[in-house]
């Protein structure tokens, strides 16, 4: 059985009774009823229990697109399925890198594949819209709670000082918002609860004023939100804010053009020392089992994107379409937990080769279906070209059997003490004076043990290491990208795999895509907004 608070956000789904859609991607929220049963804003926040149940359609806006599952989109024109959260940040941060391909050709998902997007994807227009659509989330529910309202509607002392969490928690999820459209965007518009409702055109902002914003906001959360492992599982803390924050630092250098490793391996020693999470000390596999939220692998997942079979309807959006897509072939789908598989996602061979063998021997992370699968990919849409991947799996670490097989229970680990581990050692490798070599190596080694690999030695551990090693410990976490990017190679031919540029062997692409284009249908929507050079 999973915690309450997965119920709650599935409760909250079903009765919120608001419809919470833009009429562009750039207008704040507009709460408006579908019909006349259905309740206004000061009517619905008369609840008591109503503040607790906006939290939770934040936190369950990762997962599902709509407020009962993939059938009532929260974005018009968007499915629900198709506009999942965590289904988009995977096809941004994986299909466009070497650990993942996808075989459909759905729409301009092969242009993904390939780095030849352009500003028409509706793939990268469900990003910008379902993060923005988040934002405004966020945005009213902090309308919502201002302490002259709560004051005006009766709310008492203790619920008070809850909500007061509660809005630490939204401030964080629209920072998270705000740092991946910093990421892949670079210039966006920065809304607030102090912008008025309805249509406007909110300003573009420089990547550099965004990051300022989002510095900001989790500086400020450390004294907001709850201290570090007391919080319901699934909902943030301050270990939250600071790991967010070290990945924010970590990247400066590409988001600011200003180094801020010092800072990256400062915050990283913190959450490590003090934080109260620790590296969990179970096989690598029961991090991405079903039952991962209680099996060991909870001690150090300080950020999960929570899944639940029963709780949350949602076929096509998160794990699930994870799961799904990435079975087919001669694949047994029961042997995954799963009812079936859709034929979709598969990994390149220069990622398998990041491992020193392709049967988890010598690392157990390297785990691979290739039974009639493979290793080149000649055909993009045939799932028997390339091999499959099997690192998440719906059934619990013992071997039993997860709620349900059509959607399952593995909650998406976004953010991990072992990347804190990583984070530290690139950090020190890249020159940063509050980090230590010799501790680097502790960490890493840490990690190799666990999943049975050699130790290396201080020579080794390099820069070049660090990047292999992040895509060995961190795959299919949505790092990816990022992580290329900030070493410089994401584009351009200094790291080439196949379907890279479009070809089978791959080929050099141009530097200008190391940010994604503002969507077009977007800049329609808010013709103030200036397209990213090259696009």
């Amino acid at each position: 059985m999973k915690i309450s608070f997965k119920y709650i956000s599935y409760f909250f789904l079903f009765i919120l009774g608001l419809s919470m859609t833009l009429t562009s991607c750039t207008d704040d929220l507009n709460v408006t009823p579908k019909d006349d049963d259905e309740f206004l804003s000061e009517t619905f926040f008369q609840d008591p229990a109503s503040y607790k149940q906006v939290l939770a359609k934040l936190y369950a806006g990762l997962y599902v697109g709509g407020n009962d599952g993939d059938g009532s989109a929260d974005i018009a024109g968007l499915s629900g399925d198709f506009s999942s959260y965590l289904r988009l940040l995977f096809v941004t941060q994986e299909f466009t890198t070497d650990e993942a391909i996808i075989a459909w050709a759905d729409g301009t998902l092969p242009t993904l594949n390939a780095q030849t997007w352009s500003p028409a994807n509706e793939f990268l227009e469900g990003t910008f819209s379902r993060a923005f659509y988040h934002i405004s989330v966020a945005n009213e529910f902090l309308r919502q709670t201002t302490d002259e309202k709560l004051t005006a509607r009766g709310v008492d002392a203790t619920l008070k000082a809850e909500i007061a969490t509660f809005r630490a928690e939204a401030r964080f999820l629209r920072a998270f918002s705000y740092y991946n459209l910093m990421d892949l965007f670079g210039n966006v518009p920065i809304t607030t609860e102090n912008d008025p409702v309805g249509f406007f055109y909110p300003a573009q902002k420089s990547r550099a004023e965004v990051f300022a914003f989002v510095e900001s906001e989790l500086k400020d959360l450390d004294t907001g939100l709850a201290a570090s492992k007391t919080n319901e599982y699934g909902r943030v803390d301050k270990a939250a804010a600071k790991f967010l924050l070290a990945q924010v630092y970590l990247n400066a250098n590409v988001y600011v053009g200003t180094p801020k490793f010092n800072e990256a391996a400062a915050l990283c020693k913190d959450i490590i020392d003090n934080s109260g999470y620790t590296f969990a000390n179970v096989p690598y596999a029961y991090l991405f089992s079903a039952d991962n939220n209680r099996n060991g692998a909870q001690s150090e997942v300080i950020f999960p994107i929570v899944s639940d079979g029963n709780a949350i309807r949602a076929t096509g959006g998160g794990m699930s379409f994870i799961m799904h897509a990435s079975i087919g072939g001669s694949m047994d789908a029961a042997s995954r937990g799963m009812d079936g598989g859709w034929q979709g996602i598969r990994t390149r061979r220069e990622f398998v080769n990041l491992f020193p063998d392709e049967t988890a021997t010598a690392d157990k992370r390297g785990t691979f279906y290739t039974t009639g699968q493979a290793k080149d990919i000649a055909n993009v849409g045939t799932f028997t070209d390339g091999y499959a991947v099997t690192k998440y799996i719906n059934k619990n670490a013992d071997g039993s059997a997860a709620q349900r097989n059509d959607i399952p229970d593995i909650d998406f680990p976004m953010f991990r003490l072992t990347d804190a581990y990583l984070m530290y050692a690139e950090a020190t490798l890249r020159g940063a004076t509050t980090g230590n070599i010799t501790t680097a190596l502790g960490y890493i080694n840490q990690i190799r043990d666990r999943a049975d690999a050699a130790p290396i030695n201080a020579g080794q551990l390099t820069l070049d290491f660090i990047l292999d090693e992040r895509g060995r410990e961190l795959f299919w976490e949505c790092h990816r990208r990022t992580d290329l990017i900030r070493f410089g190679k994401f584009t351009g031919g200094s790291k080439i795999w196949q379907w890279k540029g479009g070809s089978v062997n791959g080929s050099a692409t141009e530097s200008y895509r190391d940010l994604m284009p503002i969507p077009a249908r977007n800049i329609q929507a808010n013709p103030t907004l200036k397209q990213n050079p090259g696009y």
